[in-house]
This record gives C-alpha cells, sequence and structure tokens, in this order.
C-alpha cells in the first residue's frame, strides 16, 4: 500500500513539473540567479529588449562541453546585433564550473544558479537546455541537447530572431 502511495505521489509530481515546464510560445519565467564567482545577484528580465540565448550547463555534461566552441561563435558574430547569451550552472559546487570554464572558457556571461530553480522554472529536461527568447520576453525555440550539425540551424534561428523588432 505504502509503495502503492508514493508511486502515485512522485507520478503527480511528474505532472506537476511538466505543466509548470516553459514551452515555446510562454513568456521567460523570471529567475534570480547569482553571478559565477562573486555575490552579485540579477533576473532574466532585466535583458528584456535583447534577444536571449539560455544555455542550461553542467560540468559533468560531455555535449555542453562540445557546445562552448559554439557558444563562443555565436556570442562573437552576433553580442553587437543585440545577442546576450547567458550559460547558467546548475553544479552544487562552484568549484566544479570553475574547472570547467578553465578548460573550457567562455566569452558569453556565466551564471550559476546552485538551488536549480531557475532549471525548475524552465523545466530542463537534459543537458545542455537551451531556450530562445525574443526581445519581448517569449521563448520562441527549445532545443535539448547539441550535435555540432545542428549548429547551422540554431545560427539561422539566431539570425532570424535579431532581424525582428
Amino acid at each position: 500500500m505504502n509503495q502503492r502511495i508514493i508511486i502515485l505521489l512522485c507520478a503527480a509530481l511528474g505532472f506537476v513539473q511538466t505543466l509548470s515546464a516553459a514551452e515555446q510560445g510562454d513568456a521567460m519565467p523570471d529567475c534570480a540567479l547569482s553571478s559565477a564567482g562573486d555575490a552579485t545577484r540579477y533576473n532574466l528580465k532585466q535583458y528584456q529588449g535583447k534577444v536571449l540565448y539560455i544555455d542550461f550547463w553542467a560540468s559533468w555534461c560531455g555535449p555542453c562541453a562540445k557546445s562552448f566552441p559554439f557558444l563562443n561563435h555565436l556570442d562573437h558574430e552576433f553580442k553587437g546585433r543585440g545577442l546576450q547569451i547567458i550559460g547558467i550552472n546548475l553544479d552544487e559546487n562552484p568549484g566544479d564550473a570553475d574547472a570547467f570554464l578553465a578548460k573550457y572558457p567562455a566569452s558569453f556571461k556565466i551564471a550559476a544558479d546552485a538551488s536549480q530553480q531557475c532549471a525548475m522554472d524552465f523545466g530542463v529536461k537534459a543537458m545542455p537546455s537551451s531556450y530562445l527568447v525574443d526581445r519581448k520576453g517569449r521563448i520562441r525555440h527549445i532545443h535539448l541537447g547539441f550535435r555540432a550539425g545542428e549548429a547551422e540551424a540554431l545560427n539561422v534561428l539566431v539570425e532570424q530572431l535579431l532581424t525582428e523588432h
């Protein structure tokens, strides 16, 4: 009986998380984050008016390491046109993120979400999980994982959002 209750409770919690997950077309969740390396706090809403590429990553994630050169390319290519990339680290230990960044440097903004509340608000299901947000704060594209062959399609999506006003 107790086992059945636990199974039902787990299923219900999973269902609730699915209901609250951010989806394409939704307004971007308003997340409070800390800047990696210091105690500066900010939220994602302060970037409204820019196109955002929000990338949730962790130090143990192999595809995350492969995505960083692409994200650096996007940052170099489009930052001057209104793109803001924010890599949100989900490691509980900041030292793990620091070691990762020493090996795979980022030219874009890195934030920390050690509590993983922002990841829960977005409904992150895989690593990395990326969200393209338009200038009005609407999620326009969700991308799970990273494979080098997908870079060109993501590049085109960013370009399209940057041309919208």
